[in-house]
């Protein structure tokens, strides 16, 4: 089966599109897939051509200050970080609306999902977005105001001092916060994946916020998996893994 992928612009945010050539104008189910810090849509396109191989479509989008918009970093300890992350949630509705009004969306069937900074992506849309159907934390935080805390104390540690008046301007990671509102998983399907050994982001409040969630009834469906021993990479297994997750997700 030939994956074809197509290059878009869909206002300001570059796309890749991935799907079966022979799929290209048929309704299916959507995940949009986001890459990680300093990095771009193409370095996560063998991702999407697996999940492409089961008929869904995949979609690639370039953060803001990646990829095709790359641009300086600030100086700012995380300022620029936390920018790209927010405006992934800006222009979430922008690439959804735009595969509804193509009638390219099957039965309402949306996936998100994301590497690292993608992962933090992913785990806050959840929090406001009910119309999306299952989703993949991968190496990321459903966590990120412990996550934001963290980076400051390391910086401060490093003599990097944050401005104050960052850590305000950042209250907004409070509504995407996942960990703050769990009620929010309504029973979704959630894949959290960690590594042990991550030394860019921790996973213990990875594994903190699944132990939360996982004996209640809007976690049953939240799933963690523990790379023993592991770092801040994919491989092709967790890819794999990924794959499995989204296919029994949003097709069965």
């Amino acid at each position: 089966m030939k994956i074809s992928v197509f290059e878009r612009q869909i206002g300001q945010i570059p796309i890749l599109e991935v799907v079966l050539d022979s799929e290209r104008y048929t309704p299916l189910p959507l995940i949009i897939f986001y890459h990680g810090w300093q990095t771009s849509k193409e370095l996560v396109l063998t991702q999407a051509r697996k999940l492409a191989q089961h008929r869904i479509r995949v979609i690639l989008p370039d953060a803001m200050f990646h990829g095709e918009r790359k641009m300086p970093v600030s100086t700012i300890p995380s300022a620029t970080f936390w920018t790209s992350i927010q405006f992934n949630f800006i222009e979430f509705d922008s690439l959804i609306d735009y595969y509804h009004k193509k009638r390219l969306i099957a039965d309402n069937l949306i996936g998100v999902g994301g590497y690292s900074m993608g992962g933090i992506t992913a785990s806050g849309l959840l929090v406001e977005h009910p119309e999306i159907t299952a989703a993949a934390c991968i190496m990321g935080t459903p966590a990120p105001v412990a996550y934001s805390q963290l980076i400051f104390k390391s910086a401060n540690k490093h003599g990097r001092p944050i401005p104050s008046d960052l850590k305000q301007t950042l209250t907004w990671l409070e509504h995407f916060d996942l960990s703050l509102h769990p009620d929010r998983l309504n029973q979704r399907p959630f894949l959290l994946w960690h590594g042990t050994e991550d030394y860019k982001i921790p996973y213990q409040d990875v594994q903190e916020f699944y132990l939360k969630v996982q004996k209640k009834l809007i976690g049953s469906q939240t799933h963690l998996l523990t790379g023993q021993d592991k770092g801040h990479l994919v491989t092709p297994e967790t890819m794999d893994t990924i794959t499995d997750f989204f296919t029994t997700s949003l097709l069965t």
